[in-house]
């Protein structure tokens, strides 16, 4: 374990330097300046995608024994509904997991340097594509690349930074990070990304070392470092238009429901600390909307009898089979925010 991240931080600072190939590159064919752009090292798909992951139901994980109750998993939903969900662990190693859930295509993209997943429509202009790793860091974050069309994405940007599709803006699916513990107690029936994944890999090993808590540990350059939280306290990103604000969960020591406005658009962020979530969604109006602990899935009710479950879903009450709108948003380390949306709002009491 400690030689593998001693391998991997000579292999990243080695790197820092090393963005020569895009050394006379033209920056008008670039949404981001390219002299910021980084080779994170393994070079393109050497972290490999899985694109045909396989899946096992609660008990089918729990008996592999990769998983703790505090490893983190991001949950994929589809019209407020628990699909899939995708181990950290298993993320950590591949960084982009290529699926669909019915006729929604989806690439789950996760950058471990900065802690951020997102899920992301795949049907692009007509064309279904899947997405790789490109080996290229912006900020330090992820930078996926489509085989359609061999373009780079920004996954915190949201859009094409170079290529055939510059500046196309991505289209984000409703997902949910939480703990082991929490989804299987709120999802007992969804079924779970596998080890399976035609890779040998050791899925019970952190690659990183101790990176996820040192907060003075950033290994590439970042723009801007905002020092207004810990660098890696995890925060929940609402991205507006034009403006953006972030939740850290140390808000939701005390289960409960934040009212708020993001961009002129009135919102509830709904969170438990304890529980491990931060779900964010527009304010449905509802009358005197409470927080509902010990529940799950449900999180929410109000004094006509509407319930609320994680997914949005009103699931019974006079507003039955309604969903709230889920707001563009995702879970990261709060110093990634900082870094790519230099304007961010911090919530604060």
């Amino acid at each position: 374990m400690k030689k593998l991240f001693i391998f991997l931080a000579v292999l990243s600072i080695s790197a820092c330097g090393n963005n020569d190939d895009l050394s006379n590159a033209d920056p008008e064919d670039w949404a981001i300046s390219p002299s910021q752009v980084f080779d994170g090292g393994p070079g393109k798909d050497g972290i490999p995608s899985v694109d045909s992951p396989h899946f096992s139901s609660i008990a089918g994980i729990e008996a592999e024994g990769f998983l703790t109750d505090n490893d983190l998993v991001i949950g994929v939903f589809r019209n407020g509904i628990a699909g899939k969900a995708y181990p950290h662990p298993i993320l950590d190693w591949h960084e982009i997991v290529n699926d669909n859930i019915g006729d929604l295509n989806y690439a789950l993209t996760y950058c471990p340097l900065t802690g951020t997943g997102v899920s992301w429509n795949r049907d692009i202009n007509g064309s279904t594509t899947t997405f790789g790793v490109s080996g290229k860091l912006y900020n330090t974050n992820l930078m996926p690349y489509d085989r359609e069309t061999d373009s780079y994405w920004s996954q915190l940007r949201l859009d094409c930074v170079n290529g055939d599709l510059l500046n196309q803006k991505i289209e984000t699916t409703q997902i949910l990070e939480t703990t082991w513990a929490t989804w299987k107690k709120a999802f007992p029936d969804a079924v779970v990304m596998n080890t399976d994944t035609g890779f040998d890999r050791n899925y019970t090993a952190y690659p990183y070392g101790d990176y996820r808590t040192n907060h003075s540990n950033i290994i590439f350059p970042v723009s801007n470092l905002d020092e207004r939280l810990p660098a890696k306290e995890r925060v929940l990103g609402v991205l507006g238009e034009s403006i953006q604000k972030v939740y850290s969960i140390e808000l939701f020591e005390n289960d409960r429901i934040i009212f708020d406005e993001v961009d002129g658009v009135s919102n509830i962020v709904i969170g438990s600390k304890a529980d491990n979530f931060i779900l964010a969604f527009e304010d449905p109006g509802l009358n005197n909307l409470q927080f509902v602990s010990d529940q799950l899935p449900i999180v929410a009710s109000d004094e006509d009898g509407n319930v609320i479950n994680m997914g949005g879903k009103i699931i019974e009450g006079p507003n039955q089979g309604q969903s709230l709108v889920p707001l563009n948003s995702f879970m990261g380390y709060f110093f990634a925010f900082g870094t790519f949306y230099e304007d961010m709002e911090v919530y604060e009491e």
